[in-house]
């Protein structure tokens, strides 16, 4: 059995990754700083469900703090060499629309963090890094579905810039010091306890709540909706991939954010009072991975349907309801 370390466990991604290496036998080492980006109750609230597991160990940490983060890799190296067989940096300044506000503290967690993780990695001998990117480096241009090999040069908003770098950085590493690098690129992840500036979660507090369902734009723009257990499946099993990798993780069937709010509605068994806003610039028209690299180098597809998806999301929210209905969106 391996030890790995998680960067962001507390977060909608990591905590299910963290969760699943456990279940399989391996030793977490976890890492988190809790901020208050959105609700601190849905990271307390998955944090926990695995901290009293008895592989698992907490640390309340910023990837940005190169300081505490070096003396948690000298720690673990005392103990065993590599300390840590692979580390996983799920820690990250998630959405698109926030960075415009706040483009620097974007770059911190993002560029800086994954750079103090590389550079560590290298100092302490590990091996392994995954990094997790995001669809939002395809940007408009593209055309659809997206590769992997896609012209990533145009990105639309500071967030997507900021992964991009990150990447980059990766790619560095792994030519100047031979670490395995695997990039996953994500494509909009959902699920029960998700982050509350998505639209799934979004709409269906809002359709409970009777409050107006905000779009952007004319509303059929469309999202590769990814299920949180599909995409933790697929990091977990991108461990231990040789070389330098970027790889798409996404369902391959693009919703029209219309017919996502109609699913909603019937599971919900109320009408969306939806209010339309102006597109926001930063936002991509469309979201559609090509999954093919995924098929061949991990063995891993999507086994959640969108409909099977969001009904875990309205039964979450349903049983969450009294905590979750006051989360702001």
């Amino acid at each position: 059995m391996a030890t790995y370390l998680v960067t962001g466990t507390a977060g909608f991604i990591g905590s299910r990754v963290t969760h699943n290496l456990l279940q399989d036998g391996h030793t977490v080492v976890g890492v988190d700083n809790l901020n208050d980006a959105y609700d601190v109750r849905l990271k307390h609230w998955r944090l926990a469900r695995i901290a009293e597991h008895p592989s698992f160990c907490f640390h309340h940490l910023d990837i940005c703090d190169r300081g505490r983060l070096g003396e948690l890799f000298s720690q673990a190296s005392q103990f065993r060499h590599p300390g840590f067989d692979a580390v996983i940096n799920l820690a990250a300044r998630a959405g698109v629309r926030q960075s415009v506000r706040d483009p620097w503290c974007y770059f911190e967690t993002n560029t800086t963090g994954t750079l103090n993780l590389l550079d560590l990695c290298r100092e302490h001998g590990v091996a392994q890094l995954v990094l997790a990117s995001s669809s939002s480096l395809y940007g408009a241009h593209n055309p659809c579905p997206f590769r992997e090999d896609a012209d990533t040069d145009r990105p639309l908003s500071p967030y997507a810039a900021s992964k991009k770098a990150a990447e980059a950085l990766c790619y560095s590493f792994h030519a100047l010091h031979g670490l395995h690098v695997t990039i996953l690129r994500y494509f909009t992840v959902y699920g029960p306890a998700g982050r509350p500036d998505m639209s799934p979660f979004r709409f269906v507090q809002w359709i409970s709540e009777d409050k107006p369902v905000v779009l952007f734009g004319d509303g059929r723009q469309s999202r590769d909706f990814t299920y949180v257990d599909d995409i933790a499946s697929g990091t977990c099993a991108s461990l231990g991939l040789p070389g330098y990798n970027i790889i798409n993780l996404g369902s391959d069937q693009p919703v029209v954010l219309i017919d996502a709010i109609q699913a909603f509605e019937k599971l919900i068994g109320k009408p969306a009072k939806v209010e339309y806003r102006p597109r926001d610039p930063a936002d991509v028209p469309t979201t559609w991975a090509d999954i093919s690299k995924a098929k061949r180098l991990l063995g891993w597809r999507p086994r959640t349907p969108f409909e099977d998806g969001i009904g875990q999301v309205v039964a979450w929210y349903q049983e969450q309801r009294d905590w979750a209905k006051e989360i702001q969106c």
